[in-house]
């Protein structure tokens, strides 16, 4: 069973945040539920502030190990 996209309304009220790995990669991840193992949480927000965050702090998209 997969989970619904939640209205845009919910979006903003509901909490979330931003996830990084080691790759210095970032993911957006609801604030209810466990970080998953490799990643670490950096910033948390609404919705709307964690994508914010990410469009300013994500400036190279490749990962880490190819950027070295």
């Amino acid at each position: 069973m997969s989970e619904r996209m939640p209205e845009p309304s919910e979006r903003t009220a509901a909490t979330h945040q931003v996830l990084l790995n080691e790759e210095e990669q970032y993911c957006l991840w609801p604030a209810s539920k466990a970080v998953p193992a490799g990643w670490r949480s950096v910033f948390t927000g609404s919705h709307e502030s964690c994508l914010a965050h990410v469009e300013e702090v994500w400036t190279d998209m490749r990962p880490k190990s190819v950027r070295d």
